[in-house]
């Protein structure tokens, strides 16, 4: 495949939705959610919770994730994220239960919505209208809404914050604006210096990746605690930007299966890139059990890269790998000469889908 350079001429002709608009904005969407979150009504006093539970699909959980995982030592509370129509059977009286749906059709998280009524979980429904909104309302159960006109994917600002300062505000977990505060600078400074298109590929981390991963299949690692969020969310806008497949495993878990895989088919290794996550205050075990393994992988001929996390805070961090991914997949996108922002195979299984 001839690879298309990324130049403003070919980003404007092949970005027909403007998704690299949407990117740039992001920090002003975190700053807005941080707004949204505070000014939320909430319909229910009960706060008498012993878990909390996310229900969502595709960009609509990919905020749970994230909450999840920023949350994974300081909630005392534990946090499961839900990706099916039914749910298990500990969902009670004492569940607090967020409904997320971009769109607010989602089929499988109004299912959700119906089953958590039923069980008599406390809900907290997110959407940018649709069914859901107009249940929600029905009910009298606390809905918050959130701006649309964006693929579900990019609206992970308000996925992912909204909760987070929700919870602040229920007292369940700390105060968040200062970290928030670092979070959004953060990101601006990387936008400016580090990843917008005006910045050369010398300089610019994700355009430098990108033009490593054409045509190659990228394995993306990370550690388990706090960071697995950043591989999830990497894959799958590697899936949706880049319409390229890829892979994604957490450490220490990885080393206790997947690192004797690489072995075989050994012809095919020239064609992988391992993209590792890290950060500075990762468990030192996990560190060094990283580095072994790029050693290890090295040997094999395998390219491996490393990305690090930025910032001080853990939320800013987990949100700098994040942007940085979504700008490479971006930056990806254009390369191969693809308009990222369609999903045709997501809309054509939900036509087929609507048949029955």
């Amino acid at each position: 495949m001839r690879k298309t350079a990324l130049t403003m001429q070919n980003l404007k002709k092949m970005d027909n939705a403007d998704m690299l608009g949407i990117l740039l904005d992001f920090p002003q969407q975190c700053l807005a959610a941080q707004e949204i979150g505070k000014n939320a009504e909430i319909k229910f006093t009960n706060m008498d919770f012993n878990k909390i539970v996310f229900a969502g699909l595709g960009g609509s959980a990919i905020g749970a994730d994230l909450v999840r995982s920023y949350l994974y030592f300081d909630c005392a509370v534990p946090i499961t994220v839900l990706r099916e129509y039914v749910l298990p059977g500990y969902i009670d009286s004492s569940t607090l239960l967020f409904v997320a749906s971009y769109s607010g059709n989602t089929e499988e998280t109004l299912s959700a919505y119906a089953e958590a009524k039923r069980k008599g979980a406390t809900i907290i429904a997110l959407s940018s209208g649709g069914k859901l909104k107009e249940q929600a309302q029905a009910d009298n159960i606390t809905f918050i809404e959130i701006p649309r006109g964006l693929p579900p994917r990019c609206a992970l600002g308000y996925q992912g914050i909204i909760p987070l300062v929700v919870l602040s505000r229920l007292g369940i977990i700390k105060e968040i604006d200062s970290e928030l505060k670092e979070t959004i600078r953060v990101l601006e400074e990387l936008r400016n210096l580090r990843l917008r298109p005006q910045i050369g590929l010398k300089d610019n981390i994700a355009k430098s990746l990108a033009v490593k991963l054409v045509n190659k299949f990228a394995v993306i690692y990370s550690a388990s605690v706090y960071f697995e969020i950043c591989a999830t969310r990497i894959r799958a806008q590697l899936a949706e930007n880049s319409k390229a497949l890829s892979s994604s495993h957490v450490f220490p878990e990885m080393n206790h299966n997947e690192i004797v895989g690489w072995e075989q088919p050994r012809r095919l290794f020239k064609d992988f890139i391992v993209v590792m996550l890290r950060d500075k205050d990762m468990h030192p075990r996990v560190s060094r059990r990283m580095e072994i393994t790029a050693d290890i992988l090295r040997r094999e001929g395998v390219k491996v890269i490393e990305l690090w996390s930025q910032g001080d805070g853990l939320l800013t961090r987990i949100f700098s790998l994040v942007y940085t991914g979504d700008f490479v997949s971006y930056y990806l996108a254009i390369l191969y000469g693809i308009d990222p922002t369609p999903v045709d195979r997501v809309t054509y299984l939900k036509n087929q889908l609507a048949k029955d």
